[in-house]
């Protein structure tokens, strides 16, 4: 079966010239509990070695659900979840910042640039007052 093409037929080198660390994806638990097709996904700066960035959802998440991502996904290896939907291979050769949907009864995935990503936040406090510095 061929694989349903993505709104651009070759990603640019531009696209795809990050250099690939790890296997491991976080999947929302609706996808294997639910048994639910993935239909959003986006891919962040990977948080550890194992982790490439990607993020995958059904769109049916809840706020709540969205709001404790630690229990409500689980990390799968790529080659899984390639092997469940041919179609995610190639959106997977993609760099972070990079946004896919899929509209419920379309086989092809539309690129979104109009989604912003999580981050965490961090708090910094910047000075130059040497006396705030402890040793």
């Amino acid at each position: 079966m061929k694989s349903p093409e993505v709104d651009q037929a070759q990603p640019t080198n531009t696209d795809t010239n990050q250099t690939k660390n790890g296997y491991l994806a976080l999947v929302s638990r609706l996808v294997f509990d639910e048994k639910l097709p993935v239909r959003f996904m986006y891919k962040t700066v990977p948080e550890h070695l194992n982790d490439t960035g990607w993020r995958l959802f059904t769109g049916y998440e809840s706020e709540e659900f969205l709001a404790d991502l630690v229990v409500n996904t689980t990390p799968v290896p790529l080659e899984k979840l390639s092997q469940l939907d041919s179609s995610l291979s190639e959106l997977f050769e993609y760099n972070a910042g990079t946004v896919w949907e899929r509209a419920p009864g379309s086989e092809g995935w539309q690129r979104v640039y109009d989604f912003r990503i999580p981050t965490e936040s961090v708090e910094v406090n910047i000075t130059n007052d040497v006396s705030q510095f402890k040793n």
